[in-house]
Protein backbone atom coordinates (compact mmCIF):
# COMPACT_ATOMS: atom_id res chain seq x y z
CA UNK A 1 0.00 0.00 0.00
CA UNK A 2 1.20 3.02 -1.18
CA UNK A 3 1.87 6.12 1.58
CA UNK A 4 -0.79 8.90 1.44
CA UNK A 5 -0.52 11.26 -1.56
CA UNK A 6 1.07 8.65 -3.61
CA UNK A 7 -0.10 6.10 -5.85
CA UNK A 8 1.10 2.66 -7.14
CA UNK A 9 1.39 1.88 -11.24
CA UNK A 10 1.90 -1.89 -12.24
CA UNK A 11 4.37 -1.94 -15.15
CA UNK A 12 5.93 -4.93 -17.40
CA UNK A 13 9.33 -6.60 -16.14
CA UNK A 14 10.58 -5.47 -19.67
CA UNK A 15 10.01 -1.47 -18.78
CA UNK A 16 11.01 -1.55 -14.84
CA UNK A 17 14.64 -3.43 -15.83
CA UNK A 18 15.05 -0.83 -19.04
CA UNK A 19 14.12 2.15 -16.96
CA UNK A 20 15.91 0.86 -13.93
CA UNK A 21 19.32 0.35 -16.01
CA UNK A 22 19.14 3.54 -17.32
CA UNK A 23 18.44 4.29 -14.03
CA UNK A 24 21.50 2.63 -12.65
CA UNK A 25 24.37 3.86 -15.17
CA UNK A 26 23.05 7.41 -14.61
CA UNK A 27 23.02 7.39 -10.85
CA UNK A 28 25.54 9.90 -10.07
CA UNK A 29 24.71 12.64 -12.92
CA UNK A 30 20.91 12.51 -11.25
CA UNK A 31 22.03 12.68 -7.90
CA UNK A 32 23.89 15.86 -9.07
CA UNK A 33 20.16 16.79 -10.47
CA UNK A 34 18.53 15.94 -6.97
CA UNK A 35 17.44 12.91 -7.82
CA UNK A 36 18.48 10.28 -5.10
CA UNK A 37 15.63 7.27 -6.06
CA UNK A 38 14.76 5.34 -8.47
CA UNK A 39 11.11 6.68 -7.78
CA UNK A 40 12.18 10.06 -8.22
CA UNK A 41 14.07 9.37 -11.39
CA UNK A 42 10.38 7.72 -12.82
CA UNK A 43 8.57 10.68 -11.54
CA UNK A 44 11.15 12.76 -13.11
CA UNK A 45 11.04 11.27 -16.34
CA UNK A 46 7.26 10.98 -15.97
CA UNK A 47 7.28 14.73 -15.40
CA UNK A 48 9.53 15.92 -18.37
CA UNK A 49 7.44 13.67 -20.86
CA UNK A 50 4.13 15.74 -20.02
CA UNK A 51 5.61 18.93 -20.17
CA UNK A 52 6.87 18.33 -23.76
CA UNK A 53 3.69 16.41 -24.59
CA UNK A 54 1.61 19.97 -23.21
CA UNK A 55 3.86 22.37 -25.26
CA UNK A 56 3.59 20.16 -28.69
CA UNK A 57 -0.50 19.88 -27.82
CA UNK A 58 -0.32 23.81 -27.51
CA UNK A 59 1.48 24.69 -31.02
CA UNK A 60 0.55 23.00 -34.16
CA UNK A 61 4.45 20.83 -35.09
CA UNK A 62 6.24 22.67 -37.51
CA UNK A 63 7.23 19.27 -38.81
CA UNK A 64 5.22 15.39 -38.36
CA UNK A 65 6.66 11.89 -38.48
CA UNK A 66 4.46 10.47 -41.17
CA UNK A 67 6.10 6.79 -42.21
CA UNK A 68 8.96 5.36 -41.00
CA UNK A 69 10.09 2.78 -43.49
CA UNK A 70 13.53 0.16 -43.91
CA UNK A 71 15.39 3.27 -45.92
CA UNK A 72 13.00 5.85 -45.77
CA UNK A 73 11.47 8.14 -43.09
CA UNK A 74 8.40 10.36 -44.21
CA UNK A 75 8.13 13.66 -42.90
CA UNK A 76 5.33 16.04 -43.36
CA UNK A 77 6.44 20.08 -43.10
CA UNK A 78 3.40 21.91 -41.76
CA UNK A 79 4.72 25.17 -42.45
CA UNK A 80 5.04 24.53 -46.64
CA UNK A 81 2.29 21.90 -46.47
CA UNK A 82 4.42 19.38 -48.32
CA UNK A 83 5.94 16.07 -47.77
CA UNK A 84 9.54 15.48 -47.25
CA UNK A 85 10.89 11.84 -48.34
CA UNK A 86 14.50 11.39 -46.12
CA UNK A 87 15.97 8.50 -47.09
CA UNK A 88 19.96 7.26 -46.76
CA UNK A 89 22.22 7.93 -50.01
CA UNK A 90 25.85 6.99 -49.27
CA UNK A 91 26.28 6.78 -45.29
CA UNK A 92 24.15 10.31 -45.28
CA UNK A 93 20.74 11.47 -45.33
CA UNK A 94 19.68 12.90 -48.19
CA UNK A 95 15.87 15.20 -48.70
CA UNK A 96 14.16 14.59 -51.86
CA UNK A 97 11.88 17.86 -51.02
CA UNK A 98 14.87 20.12 -50.54
CA UNK A 99 17.40 17.96 -53.02
CA UNK A 100 20.03 18.01 -50.34
CA UNK A 101 21.16 16.37 -47.11
CA UNK A 102 21.75 19.33 -44.60
CA UNK A 103 18.02 20.99 -44.07
CA UNK A 104 15.67 21.40 -40.90
CA UNK A 105 13.60 17.65 -42.62
CA UNK A 106 16.71 15.74 -41.74
CA UNK A 107 17.87 18.17 -38.55
CA UNK A 108 14.44 16.79 -37.28
CA UNK A 109 14.97 13.04 -38.48
CA UNK A 110 17.90 12.86 -36.23
CA UNK A 111 15.76 14.10 -33.08
CA UNK A 112 13.22 10.61 -33.81
CA UNK A 113 14.78 7.29 -32.01
CA UNK A 114 13.01 5.26 -34.76
CA UNK A 115 15.83 6.69 -36.97
CA UNK A 116 18.70 5.35 -34.10
CA UNK A 117 16.76 2.35 -33.49
CA UNK A 118 17.21 1.11 -37.46
CA UNK A 119 20.20 2.38 -38.02
CA UNK A 120 21.51 0.74 -34.92
CA UNK A 121 19.35 -2.40 -36.02
CA UNK A 122 21.29 -2.36 -39.67
CA UNK A 123 24.60 -1.65 -38.01
CA UNK A 124 25.32 1.48 -39.85
CA UNK A 125 26.77 4.52 -39.10
CA UNK A 126 25.71 8.08 -40.13
CA UNK A 127 27.75 10.63 -40.95
CA UNK A 128 26.33 13.91 -39.60
CA UNK A 129 26.95 16.75 -41.40
CA UNK A 130 29.19 19.30 -40.49
CA UNK A 131 27.74 22.24 -39.57
CA UNK A 132 29.40 25.75 -40.37
CA UNK A 133 29.27 28.13 -36.90
CA UNK A 134 28.45 31.79 -38.30
CA UNK A 135 30.85 34.67 -38.01
CA UNK A 136 30.25 38.04 -36.65
CA UNK A 137 30.53 41.65 -38.49
CA UNK A 138 34.23 41.12 -36.93
CA UNK A 139 34.81 37.77 -38.72
CA UNK A 140 34.99 35.95 -35.46
CA UNK A 141 32.67 33.15 -34.66
CA UNK A 142 29.94 33.57 -32.12
CA UNK A 143 29.22 31.20 -29.27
Amino acid sequence: MPKPGFKSITVSDYVYNRFFETYEKNRRGLELKGITSFSGYLTSMMEETMTKYEVFARHEPFMEKIDVEQNRITVKDNKKDKIAEIFLRDDQLYCSLDGNTDCVHIGFVYSLPEFYNIMTTKGIKISRPAFKQPKNKLGNYTF
